[in-house]
């Protein structure tokens, strides 16, 4: 098997079913954490040091500067993945394979983003309003002193809802596409919309690109993160995968993201929520539209709906990777 195999079916869907499936037993190691950091943060080096060096000017060369600092991390991130593929492929089909795949089960976060939203409801039960806004402000970005009991919940709903899609469902649409490759460089343009996509006077134009791009690369894990909602809502004995549905298709174009809205309506209507509506970020009132028509007095036995109906979605996404790593392997 030529290494090129690994960028594509029915090799690469193969690296994602097993990927999926170490990632979701173990996580990211603590232990390679502290030896080697984890590959967000040696891309957000990366994207730090272009920024110091590029970031300079009007608002015309700071957009060009963007764009110059987007195609060079992105060229880097593509070459090193491409020679790690490169490199696990003279291991050998089968051990190639596994390689790629343990690599590739860096990328997604469905173990981590369960443990902290679990913590969410456990803190607010253990410890009151303190302990849930202590632990929400570990997921979100909205000013946790603003949020009574409802608006932690529903912010770790929220966060929940658009991390399995940002997370979870778009590196591994990615990875299935293009390997390895194909999920190093959708985690680099989503880790440089995280951290110079805003809407500041340092980075609306330094950032305007990544912002642009990371919409477009998340767009079709947006609708399947939906679709996959619906799917566990109708496995799950207390969700609507009706309400889901109708949530979605009356509320997700509504939401100011033109991805966040479609992950969100599902949960919110699965659930029978509201969420998102108007927040809080750094002392600024941000008026978005309500996903769901349910009641917006969440509470942390909602969390927990919420994370059942996560745990399934994530299942679910397991058994498509593997239905079409064989698919690939028989056609």
């Amino acid at each position: 098997m030529p290494w090129t195999a690994l960028t594509h079916p029915p090799d690469t869907l193969a690296a994602l079913a097993l990927a999926l499936a170490v990632e979701a037993a173990s996580g990211y190691p603590d232990a390679l954490y502290r030896a080697a950091g984890h590959p967000v943060t040696w891309i957000g080096r990366l994207i730090d040091r272009l920024e110091a060096g590029l970031n300079r000017g009007g608002p015309g060369a700071r957009r060009a500067g963007g764009v110059l600092a987007l195609l060079i991390f992105l060229g880097l991130v593509g070459v090193f993945a491409l020679a790690l593929t490169a490199l696990a492929g003279l291991a050998g089909p089968v051990a190639g394979l596994v390689l790629v795949a343990l690599l590739c089960a860096s990328l997604p976060a469905q173990r981590s983003l369960h443990d902290h939203v679990a913590r969410v409801a456990r803190d607010l039960r253990g410890e009151g309003l303190a302990g849930g806004r202590r632990a929400v402000a570990m997921i979100v970005g909205r000013d946790p002193e603003t949020l009574d009991e409802a608006g932690i919940c529903r912010a770790a709903i929220e966060s929940l809802a658009e991390n399995f899609s940002d997370g979870i469902v778009a590196p591994a649409f990615w990875i299935g596409a293009g390997g390895l490759p194909g999920g190093a460089l959708y985690k680099a343009i989503n880790t440089a919309d995280s951290m110079i996509g805003h809407r500041t006077p340092r980075y609306e134009s330094f950032g305007w690109a990544s912002a642009r791009l990371d919409d477009l690369v998340n767009l079709p894990a947006s609708r399947l993160s939906a679709a996959l909602i619906v799917a566990a809502a109708a496995l799950h004995r207390d969700a609507s995968a009706r309400g889901a549905w109708r949530a979605v298709a009356r509320d997700a174009r509504r939401h100011r993201s033109p991805n966040a809205g479609w992950p969100e309506a599902a949960m919110a209507g699965a659930l029978g929520l509201r969420l998102a509506g108007p927040r809080v970020y750094g002392g600024r009132r941000v008026d978005d539209a309500w996903m769901g028509e349910g009641r917006a007095e969440a509470e942390p036995t909602d969390i927990e709906r919420a994370l059942g109906l996560y745990r399934r979605a994530c299942l679910i996404l397991l058994g498509l990777a593997c239905a079409g790593a064989s698919l690939a392997l028989m056609a």
